[in-house]
């Protein structure tokens, strides 16, 4: 009976917001494995003893990023972890946009200001500023050309964290056809999911936000798989992907391009789609018995 861990983050005193864990035990346990949640940085846990390790939902990482990533690496010698440890380095820190763009990938223009770079932003249409290592729009807004001065006291509080921001145009495509999601599990198209737009104009970047705004099932088109394919064959090194999603807009030209590249712990949303769970179930015993 294989083990495996599917690992997640210390909720503390509140419940766990990862809906798909209780539901994902279930259907391993019934799929002939022992599976358990487990907390990333619980100091106790002996990876070794896990035939797979699953990262899910650890979701405090973006805090904590070197960290995260040291336990990455350290987990990835004791047992086999999904997404590798190389993976989980290049796609935490959001720069990897750049090698999708240098790769050919079609992705929203990016820039990026690290602690000391002269700071020039766009005053000719809306933007948005958010941190390389952020998830669930933590630290990101969305601003109109006259909210310089907002948008430059947000940049001086992230350098002065340390933290590199991404300066990208507002893509106004997401207002008509929301955010796609394209999900792939064991390397095949598994379901995909649409959202509506998360950064609100006047929302402060600090302000808690919803991550995945009137989401709903939805049916991704020929241009959305094949611009999805295209980022995932650019992934460097060609490594082995249990899992990974693809967030998709529209550009002024109406064709998708790639927003982000979900290859640490993308929700899977089997709440929406229930009828995913066989198959992600039955791939993760796969890759924890190989």
């Amino acid at each position: 009976m294989p083990r495996i861990a599917l690992v997640t983050y210390d909720p503390g005193t509140e419940p766990n917001r990862d809906r798909d864990l209780p539901v994902l035990i279930r259907a391993l346990t019934d799929a002939g494995a022992e599976a358990a949640a487990v907390h990333w940085d619980d100091p106790g846990v002996d990876w070794s003893g896990f035939d797979l390790a699953v990262i899910r939902s650890t979701w405090d990482y973006s805090w904590r990023a070197a960290e995260f990533v040291a336990w990455a690496e350290r987990t990835g010698e004791a047992t086999r972890l999904a997404n590798p440890a190389a993976v989980v380095r290049w796609n935490s820190d959001k720069r990897y946009l750049g090698d999708l763009a240098a790769a050919g990938v079609p992705v929203v223009p990016t820039r990026y200001l690290a602690p000391g770079d002269p700071v020039v932003l766009p005053d000719d249409h809306e933007f948005v500023v958010k941190p390389t290592f952020g998830a669930g729009a933590r630290y990101a807004a969305r601003y109109a050309p006259g909210d310089r001065a907002t948008a430059l006291r947000q940049l001086a509080r992230m350098h002065e964290e340390g933290l590199t921001a991404i300066v990208q145009p507002y893509v106004r495509g997401i207002d008509v056809g929301g955010e796609r999601a394209l999900q792939f599990f064991g390397g095949r198209p598994l379901h995909a999911s649409r959202k509506r737009a998360v950064l609100s104009p006047g929302t402060a970047y600090d302000a808690q936000k919803v991550a995945h705004p009137d989401l709903e099932p939805w049916t991704p088109t020929p241009a959305e798989l094949a611009v999805a394919g295209r980022a995932l064959a650019a992934v460097p090194d060609t490594p082995e992907l249990l899992y990974a999603r693809v967030d998709l807009v529209d550009g002024d030209d109406g064709e998708p391009r790639v927003m982000e590249l979900e290859l640490v712990e993308p929700n899977l949303f089997l709440f929406l789609h229930p009828a995913s769970l066989p198959t992600v179930a039955t791939a993760m015993v796969a890759a924890a018995t190989r």
